[in-house]
């Protein structure tokens, strides 16, 4: 796994971000969504290092890489804060602009990268989401019975870390089947599935994801609400799971988008929330042609 990439801690201002380098040509910075770890790019990574240097990091709070201190406004898990950890990672890697792919919270770090500093960011994938003020916005009983995670993380401390703390395996696989396929037949190896429960036995790393979505609740709400009618400049494309949640929620998921973007397009393919394990030659594939024709415009 990862066998053809190097491992880097990266120096921050924060900390060090892990990550896993591989392949050659223009950089592409790979991101992670909950609970997970930059092992969710295991399959789709080494495709993409055909055509790309891939940096497939941990987000700050999850992996290997640094944690977050603990403020009560939630400004140190906000994605803006998590942007600018990945930032100085490429930055010490030599990368001054570089295009993204990130799912779900790395997708969301990823369009805070691109609305804080667009001359960084040459073009953007999301992944599974749409913007967290648009969430909040729509809320309906829906949402809260499918991204019931939402609130139940974004709960005061120490509530929700006591909770899984309680029983982290019956929780990691009720969330991996809640919006996933869940973990039967060896869908995920165990390596990767190793490194998603370790997590939940570290208390840092438990409060650090909750702290994540109590920021996606506070101030990254705020930050979107702020941001609302400023557009992203690059190349924005918009990838879903047709078997999630996002076209009963959203409907026209590309409509959305296009409130936040210049650019955007995109579509919907056959797969649960975790679209990046479900289906990693297609995800690769879209991706690599997305990337390379945004580098030709």
């Amino acid at each position: 796994m990862f066998d053809s990439f190097d491992t880097h801690d990266l120096a921050t201002e924060r900390g060090t971000i892990r990550a896993r380098v591989g392949g050659s040509g223009p950089p592409l910075l790979v991101l992670h969504g909950y609970p997970e770890t930059h092992l969710m790019w295991h399959a789709a990574a080494p495709l993409l290092a055909e055509r790309f240097t891939v940096i497939a990091a941990d987000l700050s709070g999850y992996g290997a890489s640094l944690r977050p201190t603990t403020e009560t406004d939630h400004a140190p898990h906000s994605k803006r804060a998590l942007a600018r950890d990945q930032l100085q990672a490429m930055a010490s890697l030599g990368y001054e602009q570089f295009a993204v792919a990130g799912h779900d919270r790395g997708g969301r770090v990823g369009y805070r990268m691109a609305l804080d500093h667009p001359e960084r960011v040459s073009a953007l994938a999301v992944l599974d989401i749409v913007p967290t003020a648009e969430v909040w916005a729509r809320a309906d009983a829906r949402l809260a019975l499918v991204y019931w995670h939402w609130g139940f993380l974004a709960q005061p401390a120490p509530l929700p870390e006591r909770l899984i703390a309680a029983d982290p395996d019956a929780y990691l696989h009720y969330h991996l089947g809640s919006i996933g396929l869940g973990v039967e037949a060896g869908r995920y190896p165990e390596e990767v599935m190793a490194a998603y429960r370790a997590q939940l036995d570290d208390p840092e790393t438990v409060h650090a994801m909750c702290e994540d979505y109590r920021a996606g609740a506070s101030i990254d709400r705020e930050l979107d609400e702020a941001d609302r009618g400023r557009l992203i400049d690059c190349p924005l494309l918009a990838l879903w799971g047709t078997r999630g949640a996002l076209e009963p929620l959203y409907g026209d998921v590309l409509a959305v988008w296009r409130s936040w973007a210049r650019d955007v397009r995109g579509r919907g393919i056959e797969a649960s929330h975790f679209l990046v394990e479900d289906r990693p030659e297609e995800l690769a594939a879209e991706l690599a042609s997305f990337f390379e024709g945004a580098a030709g415009r």
